[in-house]
C-alpha cells in the first residue's frame, strides 16, 4: 500500500534541516589555510584572541594548535565539551587533517558524519519499523523518537565499522545480524541549531530483521523501543516533529525507496533530498 497522507508537509522537515544559506553571516575557518569550516564573526573573534590570524576573507589556525585553542574556548563557555574526538576533513571523502571535540563541531562549522539504521521487518501487511525513544537525559533531543540505531562517526572509524559498533551498544544486534545491512543512500544538510551550524553526512542502512528478533537498551541511550507499521511512522513524520530532526530526513528517503511515497510530490521530495547542502 502507498502512503495517502498530504506530502507537502513532510517537506517541512527537509526545509527545516536545510535552513543555513552558507557563508550568510558566516565566513571561512582555515587550517594551515584549508578550509573546514564556517564560523560567526564573533567566534572569529574569539579565535583571534586565541592565536588564529586573518586568511583571506576567513581565519586559519595551524594545524597543531587546533586542540588546545579548542578546550580553551571550550572552558570559556563557546560549547560543551563532549569527550568525543571526531575526524575533521575539508572533503567528506579525503584524508583526516586533525581531530576536534565533537562539542565543538557546530562551533567551527566542521562537517560531521553520522550513520542511521533502519531495522525494518517485513510482515504480510506491509512493512514495520523498529522506533527507539531517546533517553530523557541525552544532552540533545531527549525523549525525541529515533531510528533503533544511529550515532556520529568517532574519529579513526568508518560508517561500516561505527554502525556496527553502535548495533551492539544501542540494541544488542548481534554481529551476524548487521552483516547483513545494505547501504543505501548518503544524506547531507547544512542546519542552524541552537548549538550552531551542524554540517552532518549520514550514511544511512536499512537491515531486514527477523520478526522475532526484539531490540534491547544497553548502554541507556535509549528508553524503548516499538515496532510500528511504516505508514504509521509517516503520518507520525507528517503530523508532529516528535521524531528526532534528521531522523525524519531518513524515514522519508526510506518511504521513497520503498515505494510508499509517489507522483510529483514524491520526485519533489526526492530532488529536495537530493540537494547538495548549502
Amino acid at each position: 500500500r502507498r502512503y495517502k497522507g498530504r506530502m507537502p508537509e513532510l517537506s517541512r522537515h527537509i526545509a527545516a534541516c536545510n535552513n543555513a544559506f552558507l557563508p550568510g553571516a558566516r565566513v571561512p575557518f582555515r587550517l594551515d589555510g584549508v578550509q573546514v569550516g564556517w564560523v560567526l564573526p564573533s567566534f572569529a573573534s574569539a579565535l583571534r584572541a586565541q592565536g588564529a590570524t586573518p586568511d583571506r576573507d576567513g581565519v586559519t589556525l595551524p594545524v597543531v594548535s587546533l586542540e588546545e585553542v579548542a578546550r580553551t574556548l571550550s572552558g570559556a563557555g563557546h560549547y560543551r565539551w563532549r569527550g568525543e574526538a571526531f575526524d575533521v576533513r575539508a572533503d567528506p571523502d579525503g584524508p583526516a587533517l586533525a581531530q576536534i571535540d565533537r562539542g565543538a563541531l557546530p562551533a567551527f562549522g566542521i562537517q560531521a558524519t553520522g550513520v542511521h539504521l533502519n531495522g525494518l521487518v517485513a510482515r504480510a501487511d506491509g512493512l514495520w519499523v523498529w522506533v527507539a525513544r531517546r533517553a530523557a537525559d541525552k544532552l540533545l533531543d531527549p525523549g525525541k523518537l529515533d531510528h533503533i540505531v544511529g550515532g556520529g562517526v568517532p574519529a579513526g572509524l568508518t560508517p561500516w565499522k561505527t554502525l556496527a559498533k553502535e548495533a551492539a551498544e544501542e540494541a544488542a544486534i548481534p554481529a551476524a545480524l548487521i552483516q547483513h545491512a545494505q547501504p543505501v543512500a548518503v544524506l547531507s544538510y547544512a542546519m542552524d541549531r541552537p548549538e550552531g551550524l551542524r554540517r552532518d553526512r549520514l550514511h544511512c542502512y536499512d537491515l531486514m530483521l527477523p520478526d522475532a528478533f526484539v531490540p534491547q537498551p544497553v548502554d541507556g541511550e535509549v528508553e524503548a523501543f516499538e515496532l510500528w507499521p511504516m505508514l504509521r511512522v509517516l503520518d507520525r513524520v507528517r503530523d508532529t516533529d516528535d521524531f528526532k530532526f534528521n531522523v525524519a530526513l531518513v524515514l522519508i528517503d526510506m518511504g521513497l525507496r520503498h515505494g510508499l511515497l509517489g507522483g510529483d510530490e514524491a520526485r519533489r521530495l526526492r530532488a529536495a533530498l537530493d540537494a547538495p547542502a548549502s
